[in-house]
């Protein structure tokens, strides 16, 4: 990477960092686009090379933060080898909540925001970096799993809105429960899902006669 592509980088890192300092500070409805470049210590057009508006910061920020989020419980994922897709994501899952934990500005701010609206056209769609295309490292462990998914990108929606929507209010609020007595129903929930979505061999074997069948209609 050039020093132009480093400096741009670095300029837009220090938008999104400064924007979410604000945005969990003052609130984002009191934070202004003056707020932020000021704070960051760029001039106002540099903010519009990367954003339309503050919405616009503020979704790519969600993505950011996700992103992120979800990378580094992918590298911890590696360095653990944990095997098995249904052990791996419920790693992935402990490893974010775990984050979440310690950071609640963090918590506060994604359980406010992330949406899957948000989530599919910012994070999945890619990011300036290849390397973190969530949706891509997440079809990666399913195809090393071994096992063919129906709808993968159905799973893929179903697992973030349980997620999402199971650890919030515990971390938040511990209602109904905290979230460790939360925690052993979330993991079984998330094999069930996993496993509702196996494309089974039988099942493969019964598309595919169906298939030629049809070919010789």
């Amino acid at each position: 990477m050039g020093k132009i592509e480093v400096n741009k980088k670095q300029k837009k890192e220090s938008l999104l960092n400064t924007a979410f300092s604000l945005f969990t500070s003052k609130g984002f409805q009191k934070t202004s686009i003056s707020d932020i470049v000021d704070n960051a210590g760029v001039a106002k057009g540099t903010f519009y090379l990367y954003f339309s508006d503050k919405y616009d910061l503020r979704n790519k920020l969600i993505a950011h933060k996700a992103g992120v989020l979800f990378l580094d419980a992918y590298h911890a994922l590696l360095a653990e080898q944990v095997s098995g897709i249904e052990e791996q994501i419920i790693y992935i899952t402990d490893y974010i909540i775990q984050r979440l934990i310690q950071d609640k500005s963090l918590l506060g701010f994604l359980s406010k925001h992330l949406s899957w609206g948000i989530f599919r056209s910012n994070l999945i769609a890619g990011t300036d970096n290849s390397e973190q295309n969530v949706y891509l490292i997440f079809m990666d462990l399913l195809h090393a799993s071994g096992y063919e998914f129906k709808d993968p990108e159905i799973m893929i929606y179903m697992l973030v809105e349980l997620v999402s929507g199971a650890i919030y209010n515990p971390l938040l609020y511990e209602q109904p429960a905290p979230i460790d007595e939360i925690r052993p129903y979330l993991h079984d929930s998330i094999r069930h899902m996993i496993r509702l979505h196996i494309q089974t061999a039988e099942a493969t074997q019964v598309s595919g006669a169906a298939a030629s069948d049809s070919n010789v209609e």
